[in-house]
């Protein structure tokens, strides 16, 4: 049966991926966004949102505009967020406005005009660091990285005997550490969203999000995802800059994976409660992604200038356990890495990429004191 769904901050990125995947499935979709200029700059709506989507521009933090976006909705997939760990460690006060007291907004009007399911859009972030295993063949999560050895420039981990430790899948289980503000407001989106829903009799699931890419990313923004700040540099001639020496591992997934997981969170039983890793399930080092990427977009002679400094609030590794959605949800990530990389090289070939603010947004976070 057919619903209708809004959508909070589904004029962005992966909103409008999640609002193409239910509309090809009969879903109507309302979105609310306030269109904010870092993201969207002056243009208006943008051209990649489906015309069949109902936009109200609003802000989530707008008891009015929540209140008349709620109406005749049957589900809310909450994405509305400032995003972006470095640039949360100094402009804390709109990060915790947008992404805490907008999530507080919108439940209290949820209250009022309840629904049959949230779904909410979290964070690897959480996490802080991964899950590693020790020499001794057993996990820890305890594991942080020391400012004195990151300060030498040693970037791995270690254990508190100071032996090395190996990256493991992470799964949901393992305890937070979140390491910036960024993080503390997706960890309140999500709980925020878990136990509301459960009070007052609606259903509730959040998802962990892992780098998500595709076409249609904002490419002039230095805070949004790594590859497309990476692509809009090399679509300028430029390297792209890397922190620490290049190794840290991530997992990368297509938007179309993380909008299908959307749609399987909001339709299945197992779902409700509980909490699901979304990513690819393969871990890449952040060089070998800038150098395929380069590939990708026939500029193989652009190679990423490993500019070193850590980013207080960075990790060094964290990839998903994806078993638990495999097992509950059916997801499994069905874009092949290549192929997604040529899709993205091939849509920002007919963009016309503004100079990005790369540099300018490294020397803001130097100045504050933000880069160890």
């Amino acid at each position: 049966m057919s619903e209708t769904v809004l959508i909070t901050g589904g004029a962005g990125f992966l909103g409008r991926y999640v609002a193409h995947a239910l509309l090809a499935r009969g879903d109507k979709v309302r979105v609310l966004d306030s269109l904010i200029e870092q993201v969207h700059g002056d243009r208006g709506r943008p051209a990649e949102l489906s015309r069949d989507v109902e936009l109200q521009v609003g802000d989530v933090r707008d008891e009015t505009a929540v209140k008349r976006a709620l109406e005749g909705v049957d589900s809310v997939v909450h994405l509305a967020a400032e995003v972006g760990v470095g640039q949360s460690m100094y402009e804390i006060d709109r990060y915790t406005s947008v992404n805490e007291l907008g999530t507080a907004v919108l439940f209290q009007k949820l209250i009022e005009t309840p629904v049959r399911r949230v779904v909410v859009a979290s964070s690897m972030s959480i996490y802080g660091e991964g899950l590693y295993r020790n020499l001794d063949g057993h996990p820890d999560e305890s594991i942080e990285r020391e400012p004195e050895r990151v300060g030498r420039g040693e970037w791995d981990p270690v254990d508190a005997q100071g032996r090395p430790v190996t990256p493991l899948p992470t799964p949901e289980s393992k305890r937070g550490a979140l390491a910036s503000v960024y993080a503390i407001g997706k960890f309140v989106q999500e709980r925020m969203t878990l136990t509301v829903t459960h009070a007052y009799g609606m259903e509730g699931a959040a998802l962990r999000l892992w780098n998500a890419y595709g076409p249609g990313q904002a490419l002039s923004n230095p805070y949004t995802g790594v590859l497309a700040i990476f692509a809009a540099r090399i679509a300028n001639g430029q390297s792209p800059m890397i922190f620490e020496d290049g190794q840290q591992r991530r997992d990368f997934v297509h938007a179309e994976d993380v909008a299908r997981a959307f749609l399987l969170a909001l339709d299945r039983p197992e779902a409700v409660g509980r909490t699901y890793n979304i990513g690819s399930g393969v871990d890449r080092t952040v060089t070998e992604v800038a150098s395929s990427l380069a590939r990708a977009m026939g500029r193989e002679d652009i190679q990423p200038v490993i500019a070193g400094g850590m980013r207080k609030g960075d990790i060094r590794h964290c990839f998903p356990d994806l078993s638990a959605a495999e097992r509950d949800l059916g997801y499994r990530a069905q874009t092949n890495y290549d192929a997604g990389l040529a899709e993205l090289a091939e849509w920002v070939a007919r963009q016309q990429v503004d100079q990005d603010r790369v540099v300018e947004a490294r020397k803001e976070l130097e100045r504050r004191g933000l880069v160890a």
